[in-house]
């Protein structure tokens, strides 16, 4: 079935940012798509022809241009016309070493360097996949590189979301944007409009590229494919050769150096012995004779063999290096910026306390909390995907609660949707009494209660001020008879206490910042998080000059104001890919040694700009692939010992250089 003569003639894409701040219908109505038909086949051909397919458009490793990259040193480039000048002088022995000294160096190099270079070609595994179209007015099963701008998608449960959409319908829908973000919490979804300008990480409204569906269903339109996506052009950050590191342009400039100096030397006796009436030829050959002498052979050769004993002795601290140049600059950085979450933190929710309020306990919050759960069994492992619910469960306090719970039947549910922002549970005591239960974000559960108790809203602010996160517990008699629940009865509630949860920073991390400062490394928190949870986390591992800024803050800045700020900020949160790779720019052209420690797709274009990519063996492939360095552990006291090491396997002082 074809679609209606808007679409035929539309070839607006108007990029995920952009449709998040349109409602749903007027992006329909600018892609020329029909809400229950989707496109038709001659015009998904037409837009494939515009806009290309949903592929990720990756840097491929070339062999000619790493080659020539390792060729372009002009210490090679010395140690080449001093072979030519020894075999000229009839020294062909030494001609044939240095070749050979030079061919060992060059493939040292092209080795570990090709290596690298296939980081961004990882990208386009973490994408095939089917999905689900609405074409014609027909479900059709199709390839996700087969999409284009204006395809009506459908997501459910564990669905890979194949591009960029703006939601249409959503039914109880949470993405897992960890990848992309940094937030270790699935994020609620639904079909509002955001202001324009709103951060990636915050578009409530759109479901991004390769971000997972943790719970719910939804229906919604692509406005972004391929390359101009989020995720696509972290990819397109990809596409480019690595910067220099400190040791290799310091290198760079010892090699020059001595590039002049052998120029001069050769050109002024060269001048002097004809000045003198020597034989040309023979001024010809001593000069050149002169070059091969000063020109030091095996440098090339010791550095690399120095750089690859220190590689081994590394990997027997869990530290894989691969680029061996980074084991210079890994020695000598001064400024180390890492994700929070698995690094800093345990990379799980935990249940902290429970706050109880208007005459409750302390038992009871845990016991309503338990109970107002979309699942009525009582197993940790079966209250669904909700990390919070399941952090709850897990915990000692649930595990005193347990005798308490058997005396409760579940009666009815209200499920939690993205406008209530609560979930309402109608349970049943032994005595044949009824309770409504409702648990949900705290502003909305407060506005349904009466009679907040005094002080309630203060320790709400002190615990959002502290960082924590918060759910808010009411109840209210019912009815005995009542079987069925609905929006309209979550009020006159009384609160009953605030649940308060936390990931914890990890036990050794403290000791692990402590180690680096010594060391002589700031560290530096870069994060999708939130602001106030990544500041505490940070305070609470002695980082006490924690002065923070947000995405948005960040691009508000020149690169000039971005480097002046990045001295007195030490947690830089909700930030975005690109605002990550920016930050670290900033600092690489301020002073020092730069590194990035990350291990999701958000970090890859971060981990390419630093002096020194780091990733731990869990990351995606895509982080592992575009690091430089990779921890057998994602642990910070294990990137010390590397340092430490790496200070020790130096094979010069870049000083020197």
């Amino acid at each position: 079935m074809s679609v209606s003569a808007p679409a035929q003639s539309s070839g607006f894409a108007p990029g995920v940012v952009s449709a998040a701040a349109l409602p749903g219908d007027e992006v329909l109505r600018e892609l020329g798509v029909v809400a229950g038909e989707g496109l038709g086949d001659e015009e998904v051909l037409r837009r494939r022809a515009q806009f290309g397919p949903n592929a990720v458009a990756t840097h491929r490793a070339r062999a000619f241009p790493v080659l020539w990259h390792q060729l372009r040193s002009p210490l090679l480039g010395l140690l080449m016309a001093a072979a030519v000048a020894s075999f000229l002088v009839g020294e062909r022995s030494d001609a044939v070493i240095i070749g050979l000294i030079v061919s060992v160096s060059v493939g040292l190099g092209f080795v570990n360097e090709y290596r690298a270079e296939k980081a961004a070609e990882a990208l386009h595994s973490q994408i095939h996949h089917q999905a689900v179209a609405l074409r014609g007015g027909r479900a059709t099963l199709v390839d996700v590189t087969a999409l284009v701008p204006g395809d009506l998608v459908e997501l459910r449960l564990g669905d890979i979301v194949p591009a960029d959409l703006r939601l249409l319908e959503v039914t109880g829908l949470e993405c897992d944007e960890s990848v992309l973000t940094g937030e270790s919490l699935p994020v609620d979804k639904n079909v509002a409009a955001v202001a324009a300008g709103t951060p990636l990480a915050e578009l409530s409204g759109c479901a991004l590229m390769g971000t997972v569906v943790r719970t719910g269903a939804a229906r919604g339109v692509v406005v972004a494919t391929g390359a101009h996506t989020g995720f696509g052009k972290i990819a397109a950050g990809l596409d480019t050769h690595p910067l220099d590191t400190e040791f290799q342009v310091g290198l760079r400039r010892f090699s020059l150096l001595l590039v002049y100096v052998a120029g001069v030397l050769t050109t002024s006796i060269f001048v002097i012995n004809v000045v003198l009436h020597k034989p040309i030829i023979d001024a010809l050959l001593f000069s050149l004779a002169i070059a091969v002498g000063i020109t030091p052979q095996l440098l090339p050769a010791v550095v690399s063999t120095s750089l690859a004993a220190g590689s081994r002795r590394m990997s027997r601290r869990k530290v894989l290096v691969k680029r061996l140049v980074c084991i210079e600059d890994l020695g000598d950085v001064d400024v180390l910026f890492t994700d929070k979450t698995g690094t800093l933190t345990m990379g799980r929710i935990e249940y902290m306390r429970a706050v109880p309020a208007g005459g409750h306990g302390t038992e009871a919050v845990v016991r309503w909390g338990l109970l107002s759960t979309e699942n009525a069994a009582r197993d940790a492992q079966d209250v669904g995907g909700n990390p919070l619910d399941q952090a709850l469960w897990r915990s000692p306090a649930a595990a005193g609660e347990r005798a308490a719970l058997d005396g409760y039947t579940q009666v009815a549910v209200l499920p939690f949707d993205h406008e209530r922002r609560m979930i309402s549970v109608l349970v049943r005591d032994r005595d044949g009494r009824s309770s409504l239960v409702t648990k949900g974000a705290p502003e909305t559960v407060l506005d349904c209660c009466v009679d907040i108790p005094p002080g309630a809203r203060d320790a709400l602010a002190a615990e959002f001020a502290a960082g924590n996160r918060v759910v808010a517990v009411a109840t209210r008699p019912v009815a005995s008879a009542t079987q069925s629940i609905g929006p309209e009865d979550e009020r006159g509630l009384s609160l009953a206490g605030l649940l308060v949860f936390l990931d914890p920073p990890k036990p050794d991390a403290a000791t692990a910042l402590r180690r680096l400062s010594v060391l002589g490394i700031a560290v530096k928190v870069v994060t999708g998080d939130n602001a106030a949870v990544a500041t505490k986390v940070c305070h609470d591992l002695g980082l006490t000059d924690a002065g923070a800024m947000t995405g948005s803050e960040v691009d508000a800045l020149d690169d000039v104001q971005l480097a002046e700020a990045i001295t007195r900020t030490t947690v830089f949160a909700r930030v975005s890919p690109e605002a990550k790779a920016r930050i670290v720019h900033a600092q690489r052209r301020s002073r020092g040694g730069v590194a990035f420690l990350g291990d999701g797709v958000n970090d890859a274009l971060a981990l390419h700009a630093a002096d020194v990519g780091i990733s731990v063996d869990s990351a995606t492939d895509v982080a592992k692939d575009a690091a430089d360095v990779i921890l057998l552990e994602k642990d910070l006291n294990v990137l010390a010992d590397g340092v430490a090491e790496a200070a020790g396997s130096s094979p010069t002082p870049s000083s020197t250089c």
